[in-house]
């Protein structure tokens, strides 16, 4: 009797599927499948992919920039360049509103002047035109006062909440109060504080007008708006304390470096690019501004900024308003380019940037 033939079992018949093999060569790879690798795309799905251009990524942003920012700006010098008086119209002999005028509302208020009917004079005390020069010196009395000021304050307080101490974070949070209560808040609060029967002339047992004198009423502003600012420079150069390595500093005490020594050759240097960005955005702020001194004040000519001096404008003629307003944004940009130019005051430049010894 014939004895049944058995097949070895390495000599199966195996089964190739694409690339993977069905079968019992399955084994001899510990037992899994070997995974069939993915199709390549086409390539023209690829070159479809690749014909989408990078602008159309950032296009939607750039338009929404362009309808809130660029339009105003662009409508703004438009109309500073248009008449709010009445002229008369030599071809119809009547008296129309507006019309170009070129530089002429630049031009009258750099130099104080109004028109009349036989040409412009110097503007009378008390009008708007004769307090442009009082308003720019105001705003840039203000700006370097406060943020003096409030950077030297809030560098002191950035000191103090680095430190390691119990109730840390409560001090955080509370220094932050002044700060978060809303300008028209802070302002009639310290004008209850400035008035006649105030706290302040009851502890001081004075009877000082602060909001009638001029210098009285600059130094309750600026009292009140260090008040406010104060933890936000605060906020931000601690932001820069906190990139500060404390090896640093116990390298430094190893070495036999005093306090002094510390603060000057590592704080200083190492906190220097978000103390200048601290006091650039706190500087643009200054110089726009507007709700403190009129809710605190009102309009009145010995604290009037340029700011307050564009919206009461407003109200008499929004083509010379604009020309104001554009002098306010120039004025802000040169001041701007200044410091980022010149003190470098840039907030792209990084604490690590920093510590490399990045030329500015």
């Amino acid at each position: 009797m014939a004895k049944p033939q058995v097949e070895p079992a390495d000599q199966s018949p195996t089964t190739t599927v694409g690339t993977a093999v069905i079968g019992p060569d399955r084994g001899r790879g510990g037992g899994r499948h070997r995974a069939p690798e993915p199709p390549e795309p086409p390539a023209v799905a690829v070159k479809a992919r690749r014909r989408i251009p990078v602008w159309a990524f950032v296009a939607p942003t750039l338009v929404v920039l362009a309808v809130v920012i660029l339009y105003p700006l662009g409508r703004a010098v438009w109309m500073s360049f248009h008449g709010d008086a009445k002229k008369l119209d030599p071809e119809t002999g009547r008296f129309v509103t507006g019309g170009f005028v070129g530089v002429e509302n630049y031009v009258r208020w750099i130099t104080q002047s109004c028109g009349t009917a036989t040409g412009s004079i110097p503007c009378p005390p008390g009008t708007l035109g004769s307090q442009f020069w009082g308003s720019v010196g105001n705003t840039f009395f203000f700006t370097v006062v406060t943020v003096a000021l409030e950077t030297v304050i809030g560098f002191a307080m950035a000191l103090v909440m680095a430190k390691s101490f119990r109730g840390r974070g409560l001090l955080r949070a509370s220094v932050l109060v002044p700060w978060a209560i809303p300008t028209a808040v802070t302002a009639k609060l310290w004008f209850f504080i400035f008035a006649n029967d105030g706290i302040a002339n009851q502890i001081l047992g004075t009877e000082i007008l602060w909001t009638a004198d001029p210098w009285p009423a600059r130094f309750a502003i600026i009292v009140a708006d260090v008040w406010k600012t104060a933890p936000f420079m605060a906020l931000l150069i601690l932001a820069g304390l906190q990139m500060i390595p404390s090896d640093v500093y116990e390298a430094a005490k190893v070495d036999g470096a005093s306090a002094w020594q510390r603060f000057t050759q590592i704080t200083l240097p190492l906190v220097k690019p978000a103390l200048m960005v601290a006091i650039l955005f706190r500087t643009m702020d200054a110089l726009r501004m507007y709700d403190l001194p009129a809710i605190m004040m009102g309009s009145n000519p010995a604290t009037s900024t340029i700011s307050v001096l564009v919206v009461d404008q407003m109200r008499q003629g929004a083509n010379s308003a604009s020309a104001l307003s554009t002098i306010t944004f120039l004025i802000i940009f040169a001041v701007a380019f200044v410091l980022v130019r010149f003190l470098g005051a840039n907030a792209v430049r990084t604490q690590e940037e920093q510590r490399k010894g990045t030329p500015a």
